[in-house]
């Protein structure tokens, strides 16, 4: 679900012949936002987590649970990183389904690709790493906060439901409109990975490079800023709250 409809915004925008031709990065942010919170409610089962930079932000912040039931263990970590790569490369599938007409027409060198995963607009490696790791510890801090959030209300916000999806759909919007510009911001090795891996197997014509030599980046950048928001979260967000 968080690829097709996140590939698809991108898609919509960027692929010629389309309704959405040119709508602009903002509509693509909000449209991955909106992805993530689909998601993040057809996922409620497992966390909610698709995303192994989330995943394993958990992990260092020590939990002992991913949710009621499902320790954290190694079989256990495998499992969800092994589910979001998969899932990842199967909404692009079916995002690439859903486009197939336009994926068959011309267009610019590298639009193809971008639908299917990030690049950078300045091609550093050190600074494009920096970048990703950012991005990704915003997100995994605010999602780790957001659990312990209370308020003036003794009620977890974790309890209000879908409502709570809602904030981390908001979250992602707002991370692609202040830290998105530069790399694209994967800030998800799955949602990069999985479907760079689509893009390099499925038959679209003219479809260029799969660009193998910056798909690291968008790996390893996430699970550095995701491991060091779980590292850091046990003694920030109380300093905080």
């Amino acid at each position: 679900m968080l690829l097709l409809l996140g590939a698809g915004v991108v898609a919509n925008n960027i692929l010629p012949k389309n309704k959405g031709n040119g709508t602009g990065f903002l509509m693509v942010n909000f449209g991955w936002g909106l992805a993530v919170f689909a998601g993040v409610l057809v996922s409620y089962k497992s966390g909610g987590h698709l995303n192994p930079a989330v995943t394993l932000g958990i992990v260092a912040s020590g939990a002992k649970e991913f949710v009621a039931g499902i320790p954290v263990d190694a079989a256990s970590i495998a499992t969800y990183i092994g589910a979001q790569m998969v899932g990842a490369f199967l909404g692009a599938c079916l995002a690439w389904l859903a486009y197939k007409k336009q994926f068959d027409e011309d267009a610019p060198d590298g639009f193809k690709l971008g639908v299917f995963s990030t690049g950078p607009e300045v091609r550093n490696p050190l600074w494009n790493l920096v970048t990703e790791a950012i991005a990704t510890f915003v997100l995994v801090f605010v999602v780790l906060a957001s659990g312990k959030f209370t308020g003036s209300n003794p009620t977890p916000a974790a309890n209000l439901g879908w409502l709570g999806a809602l904030g981390v759909a908001l979250l992602v919007v707002g991370i692609g409109a202040s830290l998105g510009g530069p790399t694209g911001y994967a800030i998800n090795p799955a949602r990069d990975l999985g479907p760079r891996i689509a893009h390099a197997v499925l038959p679209i014509p003219n479809k260029g490079s799969s660009d193998w030599n910056y798909s690291w980046i968008p790996v390893v950048g996430p699970i550095i800023g995701g491991v060091l928001a779980g590292l850091l979260s046990g003694a920030l967000l109380p300093a905080v709250g």
